[in-house]
């Protein structure tokens, strides 16, 4: 077996993916194709992740408490958002639909992208292919909007994704 040297940011979002299926069956050429990883780092990340006990050891299955513990608690720490300038791009953070409607902020929170069509303050995606991948699956663009508030938000905000999080990862 190989060493565990740490999980990466594309790590979280393939796990992020496969919640985002609610349980449909897949191939892990399908979530390279719609993550925009390559297969051979899907089986890498997918092997990370069962050594760091996120997944169960067919690597089929997602522990989502142990996700959503490691999301909560430590997304921020090992992945923190580091806001850029203004910048035109996709909403996300507070910004995303799955959040504002919790929230109004003047201050906007945007993933750079040349389509978008929202102004505001860069955060750099979990990994380059989550802009894309986003734009094709509403639940996936949710949830990492959501991780992107733990990365970046202010306690209120933060409480309130936690608990989408949390719901979500129930299912």
């Amino acid at each position: 077996m190989k060493q565990h040297k740490g999980m990466r940011p594309h790590d979280i979002a393939l796990l992020l993916k496969i919640v985002a299926k609610n349980g449909q069956p897949w191939l892990n050429k399908d979530l390279a194709a719609e993550l925009f990883i390559s297969p051979s780092e899907i089986t890498e990340s997918l092997g990370r992740s069962a050594v760091a006990g996120l997944i169960d050891p067919s690597k089929k299955k997602v522990f989502k408490n142990s996700l959503c513990d490691f999301l909560i608690h430590g997304l921020k720490y090992v992945f923190p958002a580091i806001p850029g300038s203004l910048v035109k791009g996709l909403a996300t953070a507070q910004s995303a639909p799955v959040m504002s409607k919790y929230f109004t902020s003047s201050e906007k929170y945007v993933w750079p992208d040349a389509d978008g069509k929202e102004r505001g303050t860069l955060i750099e995606p979990l990994y380059p292919g989550a802009i894309k991948a986003a734009r094709k699956d509403q639940a996936f663009y949710d949830l990492l909007a959501l991780c992107d508030v733990i990365r970046i938000g202010r306690a209120r905000e933060i409480k309130k994704a936690e608990e989408l999080l949390r719901k979500r990862l129930d299912k």
